[in-house]
Parts: structure tokens; C-alpha cells; sequence
């Protein structure tokens, strides 16, 4: 500590040191509070009122808001198959893989 004065204040080194253990503790419990709530730091395939389509044929897919039917040339993921995250599972299945013009799923040729 340092006497400035009359009054004794703490040194600037002490208020860092004294912040560091509350910065650490409000993060935890910031993402306590994110995993008991059930959000998600993943970021969503579509954003909320939308649900994901596959194209046609190719590896390409769209969000359709909720209620509406695919455009032209996009079909719905098969039931079971719909990914929800960037990077899940399903995800990355579809980035190899497509549904055909007969709603078959068929992997993609390599390169396409």
C-alpha cells in the first residue's frame, strides 16, 4: 500500500491482483449459467422460425421459414438426418452426401 496524504489507498498492482479472481469467476459463472439453461456457444444451421433445406443433387442448403415448402430445387433433410449446428454431426455428413432427385440419399462425386 501506498500513503497518499491522509488517506491510505491501495496500489494500482493490488487492484489488479484483486480483479483477476472476480473477472475468472464471473466467466464461470457466465458459462455455468449458459450450460444449466441449456444455450448453446454452437452457432445454429438456421436462426429461430426457420428449419434447414438440402439442395437437390448438391451439397448446397437453404433456411425456409417455418410453414413455407422448399423452393425449386431444395428438399427437406430426411427425418432423423437434420443438422442443427455448424459442424454437428449431420453437418458434416452432408457435406459429402446429398439426396437425389428421387429423394434417395447418394454421396456426392468427388469434386462436386
Amino acid at each position: 500500500m501506498r500513503r497518499t496524504g491522509r488517506a491510505v489507498r491501495p496500489s494500482a498492482r493490488h487492484r489488479v491482483r484483486a480483479a483477476r479472481p472476480a473477472l475468472g469467476l464471473a466467466l464461470a459463472c457466465a458459462a455455468a449459467a449458459a450450460a444449466l439453461s441449456g444455450c448453446s456457444m454452437e452457432e445454429a444451421t438456421c436462426g429461430g422460425g426457420e428449419y434447414p433445406v438440402i439442395s437437390v443433387g448438391g451439397t448446397g442448403s437453404a433456411c425456409v421459414p417455418n410453414g413455407e415448402e422448399p423452393p425449386e430445387g431444395y428438399t427437406r433433410y430426411p427425418e432423423g438426418k437434420v443438422p442443427e449446428h455448424v459442424g454437428d454431426e449431420w453437418d458434416t455428413y452432408w457435406q459429402t452426401h446429398t439426396v437425389d432427385k428421387d429423394g434417395n440419399i447418394v454421396e456426392v462425386p468427388e469434386g462436386q
